[in-house]
């Protein structure tokens, strides 16, 4: 009878304790997430645009895979002031099948950058999307040494992929790298000028360097291909290129970009922007440390 009573008692007690338990709070995220392809930290309940670089949010994103990218040069060997044919052949990673299927990225299917080896030569264009699904080029290379030649594109059903290649031009040049140092005077461009900032003032390997640029005259700004500034990185050795987009802009004379330097080293720095019409391109070197160096 004691042991029915003492089972009773502590039942009535645990149902107590229970009720005043605090239950969890429903989902704050419930449902589905939209995700920028471009810059995944933009996130949202609703569909719609990425505030940030105006793409298209979508839901369900693939796990980032790399796709390859196989760049053909004729005619062969290529050399200073002969026109180049350039393709840029698509494949997948699982089965190497070739792709034909691509989204469109601020306005264009494929964004080119190319950059010589002593960072003198800054080419930013779009090859087309031809019958044979490759997407075709034609450019003259102005000097001898190497190049570096970065595909930006977006495979439909994938992520947005940044890949190089490295093409070598006929004749004598230096194989020097350049020596950078720390450059952020005023630049005078086609129709502006422009300044540039850092916080932290010496930006620092693997941490968020804020870099602001500031136009003048101000007035007249447009957005180029679908953002308000358009941004390419790369290291003095040609190893890393980085193709980024503005973090805060709102068509106003201060653009910022938030930029996280893989290595310490010295980078050099183009931005592009429109106004009245006209692009604007300008470059600054940005040496890079390791922290507490």
């Amino acid at each position: 009878m004691r042991s029915v009573l003492a089972l009773l008692v502590f039942a009535l007690v645990a149902g107590a304790q229970a009720q005043q338990t605090p239950q969890p709070l429903p989902s704050q995220n419930a449902g589905t997430v939209y995700v920028c392809p471009m810059d995944p930290d933009v996130r949202s309940n609703s569909p719609g645009k990425c505030a940030r670089c105006g793409m298209e949010l979508k839901s369900g994103l693939p796990d980032p895979v790399e796709y390859h990218m196989h760049l053909d040069i004729t005619p062969r060997p290529v050399k200073v002031g002969q026109p180049s044919n350039l393709t840029f052949e698509i494949h997948d990673p699982w089965k190497n099948r070739p792709v034909t299927n691509f989204q469109v990225v601020h306005e264009k299917l494929f964004h080119m950058f190319v950059v010589s080896q002593d960072l003198q030569v800054f080419l930013h264009n779009h090859p087309t999307l031809g019958a044979d699904k490759n997407f075709h080029y034609e450019y003259t290379f102005p000097k001898p040494g190497m190049y570096r030649v970065l595909g930006d594109f977006y495979p439909d059903g994938a992520t947005p992929q940044l890949i190089t290649s490295t093409v070598f031009v006929q004749g004598a040049a230096s194989a020097k790298v350049p020596t950078l140092t720390r450059d952020y005077s005023t630049k005078d461009t086609e129709n502006m000028a422009v300044e540039l900032t850092t916080d932290p003032p010496q930006p620092i390997s693997g941490q968020t360097t804020q870099m602001v640029f500031r136009v003048k005259p101000g007035d007249g700004l447009e957005k180029y291909l679908g953002a308000w500034g358009h941004m390419l990185a790369a290291s003095d050795d040609l190893i890393d290129m980085l193709h980024q987009h503005p973090f805060i802009a709102d068509g106003g004379p201060q653009i910022q970009f938030n930029v996280i330097f893989p290595r310490a080293h010295a980078y050099r720095v183009w931005v592009q922007f429109q106004r009245k019409g006209v692009v604007n391109t300008a470059h600054f070197d940005v040496p890079v440390k390791e922290l507490g160096k």
